[in-house]
């Protein structure tokens, strides 16, 4: 039996309702369905599903971000096209298996033992010969073979004759019914699962989307979803040493709370890592508390190793910060003291600030604590890691490299650890924020420990870090120090006299008053005390060696520039130098001995000083100490039609393998007396032929073996 790709035929009704059933019944139809479903599951593939609208903007530009809004792209698997498309993909299969179910079971039933013998020889696969046995014992040993070799049979005795109809491979049109009822199942699972019951229940109960903020508590009763929900998915939060009951569902234009039987108290939040710092692990030790019997009971929840309650699968989706307590310790570029500030991540505090147009108002946001940051320190091959002596350095190469990447140098992969980092955001009066990373610990990159502070101005930027040298007992203090005295003009006047005193001749005391005037003039342009002199910064301050450079391209001959860029930077170079030594005998400290730790210190120091006059803050906030508290994010969801998919998965998998290797195969054996025999002669004359749903190889082989064995003698 074919199966048929036609439809439904409605003999009743309008022309258009009658090819309307037909269309929709037939398999032509469903197959465009399918293979849309499957562009529009690409997409949702491609597209980031549930980003912030704003992300799609930054990514695909305003005109393809309202188009993909407007056909729910960024959500396509909940989008009423899509279901829609799955609700008719139902309908249409369903209609096909019933159209070709009362056939199926009909031809399942039948051998065709009716078949006329003179039609056997129209079939491709036929043979016919004459046996020296009688018909009664050529109908046995046809029968026995035919057993022996797994044919079903039928025998029909006519006048003239016996017909032996024979069948093989009936399974095939289970595998068609299989497959089919597959998709159906599939389909009906995803619909189930997905958001289509939640937002029918919402309509039906009087529920909507909630869009503002607060604590999940104060969220009114037409939010919520009630613990019988027969599906949902959603997202619980639980910190550690807590417990929470209301899962979070996202919906287009806001979230649903769905209650749940029963809470889910985090006890412990577990991660474990590689050597490397990667992390292999995470699981959650959890307690769930029924709030119906008061029952307690004890889950470990791991990735992919998901706790069953009430019919309620809790996920292991993802981690957060708890609400962990952390002090910053602010560090002011310039004159002013540093100081604490306390503070919970997800909180925020006011500072207050005296500035140039008198205090200014700004939030510190705590964003995010990192106890572990996993990044690439390679180092290239052939590279000097001890750094480059300032007196050497391209101006302009210098300048290029200021608040660069803080590991931009990298091309060797070695995974390392650098420690604990906090992310905050500085908001001003006016609502704008700038958002900073910045790392407890020095990390070690190009043979030198180095604090990375990191600050970009929207979530969409890469972070620039301003790398800092650490002093010999690993903190800040020398480089403050230096940064401080920079800005103080008496600091200034006593590091280019003791500079002066060293480089000028003894004997040439005309020289040393020119070099001090110069000394004084590299100094006061580095800390940005003359205004810009080019178009571009005209009047504008301007500071570093981005000062330096302006100055080079303003007063001094492009054939004089790079000889004279030699001698200003040896000269900042060493006056910086002599500036070090005083912050640090007024510390208490030894003076730095030239030399290859002392060269390598101040030219890491006098870069990222040239690169802390363009950090966006007045001052920096590092990370001085935590009390870690973890959360959980778990996936918790009721899927009635999970188990519908795994049975449509089963069923599609069986009827595909059958379909393919299983051939529905008929074969028919006409028995008579020979006609042509001797009288005194008992000859049957065998007729047989074959018929198969697909012609192949295997087939022709078959059918030569089956027609050796029952024509296996020919009569003389």
């Amino acid at each position: 039996m074919a199966v048929s790709t036609s439809g439904v035929e409605v003999r009743s009704g309008s022309r258009a309702l009658r090819e309307t059933v037909e269309l929709v019944s037939s398999m032509r139809f469903a197959i465009s369905l399918l293979t849309i479903i499957c562009i529009a599951s690409v997409i949702g593939t491609v597209v980031k599903q549930n980003e912030p609208a704003i992300n799609y903007v930054n990514q695909f530009g305003p005109f393809w971000a309202e188009v993909f809004g407007a056909m729910r792209l960024q959500t396509v698997y909940s989008a009423p096209w899509f279901l829609l498309i799955l609700a008719f993909l139902v309908l249409s299969t369903s209609l096909c298996i019933a159209r070709n179910l009362p056939k199926i079971v009909t031809d399942w039933k039948q051998y065709k033992e009716d078949i006329r013998e003179r039609s056997l020889v129209a079939f491709a696969h036929r043979g016919q010969a004459a046996v020296a046995e009688p018909p009664e014992q050529a109908l046995a040993r046809v029968s026995g073979l035919l057993v022996a070799q797994g044919w079903h049979a039928k025998v029909q005795t006519r006048d003239n004759g016996v017909m032996i109809a024979a069948r093989k491979g009936r399974p095939n049109k289970i595998g068609y019914l299989a497959a089919h009822s597959a998709i159906v199942l599939v389909c009906i699972g995803g619909l189930l699962d997905g958001d289509l019951m939640v937002r029918a229940q919402m309509a039906l109960l009087g529920k909507s989307v909630f869009a503002g903020g607060g604590m999940i508590p104060d969220v009114p009763e037409q939010h919520r979803l009630g613990a019988d929900n027969p599906t949902f998915r959603g997202n619980l939060f639980v910190p550690e040493g807590l417990k929470a009951g209301t899962a979070v569902l996202n919906m287009p234009g806001g979230v649903v709370l769905q209650d749940l039987p029963f809470d889910v108290e985090l006890k412990r939040f577990i991660v474990e890592y590689y050597p490397t710092g990667m992390p292999r692990l995470f699981a959650s030790e959890i307690v769930v508390h029924d709030r119906e019997t008061g029952e307690q009971i004890e889950h470990r929840v791991e990735v992919n190793k998901p706790a069953y309650h009430r019919g309620i699968a809790i996920y292991q989706s993802s981690f957060d910060d708890g609400g962990s307590a952390v002090t910053l310790e602010a560090l002011p570029l310039g004159p002013g003291k540093p100081f604490e500030v306390k503070g919970t991540i997800g909180g925020a505090t006011q500072l207050v600030s005296t500035g140039p147009n008198g205090e200014e108002k700004q939030t510190l946001e705590f964003a995010t604590l990192r106890v572990i940051n996993v990044e690439n320190l390679g180092v290239e091959p052939g590279t000097d890691t001890a750094g480059a002596d300032v007196r050497r350095v391209d101006l302009v190469h210098s300048i290029d490299q200021r608040l660069g990447a803080g590991d931009k140098t990298v091309t060797k992969r070695e995974l390392t650890n650098i420690g604990p980092s906090i992310t905050y955001r500085l908001r001003d009066a006016a609502g704008q924020a700038r958002e900073f990373q910045n790392f407890m610990s020095p990390v070690v990159l190009e043979g030198s420990n180095l604090f990375l502070f990191g600050m970009r101005e929207t979530p969409q930027d890469e972070f620039r870090y301003l790398r800092v040298p650490a002093d010999e007992n690993g903190r800040l203090d020398a480089w403050l120090r230096l940064r401080a005295a920079l800005d103080d003009p008496a600091q200034r006047e006593r590091a280019a006299r003791r500079y002066v005193a060293l480089a000028a001749p003894a004997d040439r005391p005309e020289m040393a008053e020119q070099l001090l005037g110069t000394t004084r003039r590299v100094l006061s342009l580095f800390a940005g005390l003359e205004p810009g002199k080019l178009p571009a910064t005209e009047g504008a301050k301007v500071s570093g060696l981005q000062a330096l450079a302006d100055f080079l391209e303003s007063s001094v001959p492009e054939s004089d520039r790079v000889r004279v860029s030699e001698v200003m930077l040896r000269i900042l170079n060493g006056s910086l130098f002599e500036l070090m030594n005083l912050t640090r005998e007024e510390a208490g400290l030894k003076a730095l001995v030239p030399g290859e730790e002392a060269e390598r210190f101040m030219t890491l120091a006098v870069t990222s000083l040239s690169d802390s006059y363009f950090y966006p803050s007045p001052m920096i906030f590092q990370l001085k100490d935590f009390r870690q508290v973890q959360a959980s994010v778990f996936q918790v969801a009721r899927a009635p039609g999970q188990t519908m998919v795994y049975i449509g998965c089963a069923l599609l998998i069986v009827g595909v393998f059958v379909m393919l290797y299983v051939r529905d195969r008929r074969l028919w054996v006409w028995l008579q007396p020979d006609p042509d025999a001797p009288a005194d002669a008992a000859r049957t004359r065998i007729t047989t032929a074959l018929s198969s749903t697909r012609r192949t190889l295997d087939g022709d082989q078959e059918f030569e073996r089956l027609k050796s064995a029952l024509l296996k003698e020919t009569a003389a």
